[in-house]
């Protein structure tokens, strides 16, 4: 195993580790970080709808201890240098999945809950799948490319986001190549569905026009893919997105500065941390790393900020192994 999946596999190791997550939840250290979240911003940023019951019951729990905020109140926070509410919560999706329209708009319209999706503009309309979505069929297919890890999916998709952009094109094509069966098309949503989630109280805002990791693209190319799904976005929404979020989570100079140069009012990076509105930069905002089915104990953890930090500590050792190590697996 590389040195990338021994460390995929610390992670995933700590991710199904369910008893610290009550453990947690019940230390001293919870009610410390708690009070201390309160002064700063939960960003959660999800992707899709998979766990329908599980993302109600996420809902109701910000209901009941947090302050849900939309993204207009969070930019005109960052301009003006207001003060949220305490335990203020924002949600994100990334990507664009259907779900969000299908499966988290009616729960979040019930509750009128605010949030914001962040989706590829090269995608709306058509059925062409999300690039990591196909190269996860396609590897679970058996497809193989020299030199890239294909062992599991995840390993893969690792591989490819480390890669320049132009080398990992060619990579997807070359797996493409190398199965008989295509991946599955994926129904993208369009534009006036675009128009149905912003009328229901979900912020539409830019994910770039092809999902590339940013910072593995030249500047001309990262400039392009912001400004151009900028005015894709703008002709679809009949009004230009003021928001932004890397893909991968991954900050990117040149991509950055085409923000500034269109006006985007609030960027997101996927950091796993809280927010601090009028400290951290408006375009460089941290996010926390959830899913529909992030058990109550971890989502409550992760709120207040205690389980980011022991994450980053778990991550920490686990790369101290791995350098010490480095011939194991």
């Amino acid at each position: 195993m590389t040195g990338s999946g021994r460390l995929t596999a610390w992670y995933g190791r700590y991710e199904r580790w369910h008893g610290l997550d009550r453990a947690l939840r019940r230390s001293p250290a919870q009610a410390w970080f708690r009070r201390r979240a309160a002064r700063r911003l939960a960003v959660l940023g999800y992707h899709g709808i998979d766990d329908p019951a599980g993302f109600a019951r996420h809902l109701d729990l910000l209901l009941e201890t947090a302050r849900p905020v939309s993204l207009q109140q969070v930019e005109e926070a960052v301009r003006t240098g207001a003060q949220l509410p305490p335990g203020s919560v924002l949600l994100t999706f990334d990507d664009g999945h259907r779900s969000i329209l299908e499966a988290g708009l009616p729960l979040l319209r019930e509750r009128g809950m605010p949030a914001v999706c962040f989706v590829v503009a090269g995608l709306i309309g058509t059925d062409t799948p999300f690039w990591p979505h196909e190269v996860t069929h396609l590897v679970r297919s058996g497809a193989s490319v020299p030199g890239l890890d294909t062992s599991t999916a995840e390993a893969c998709l690792h591989a490819l986001k480390q890669r320049p952009e132009g080398e990992r094109e060619r990579a997807v094509e070359q797996l493409r190549r190398s199965v008989p069966s295509p991946a599955p098309r994926e129904r993208q949503l369009t534009g006036p569905e675009l128009r149905e989630l912003e009328a229901g109280g979900v912020a539409v805002g830019n994910h770039t026009l092809t999902h590339p990791c940013l910072q593995r693209c030249d500047d001309v190319q990262a400039r392009a893919e912001v400004l151009a799904a900028h005015d894709r976005l703008t002709a679809l929404l009949g009004h230009p997105p003021t928001s932004f979020a890397y893909p991968n989570g991954d900050f990117a100079p040149m991509a950055h500065r085409a923000l500034l140069e269109a006006g985007y009012r609030s960027g997101f990076l996927y950091d796993h941390g809280l927010a601090a509105p009028g400290v951290q930069h408006p375009l460089m905002l941290s996010r926390l790393r959830v899913s529909t089915s992030t058990p109550r104990e971890r989502l409550e953890t992760v709120l207040s900020g205690l389980q980011p930090a022991v994450y980053r500590a778990v991550r920490a050792t686990g790369r101290a192994v791995l350098r010490a190590r480095p011939g194991r697996g």
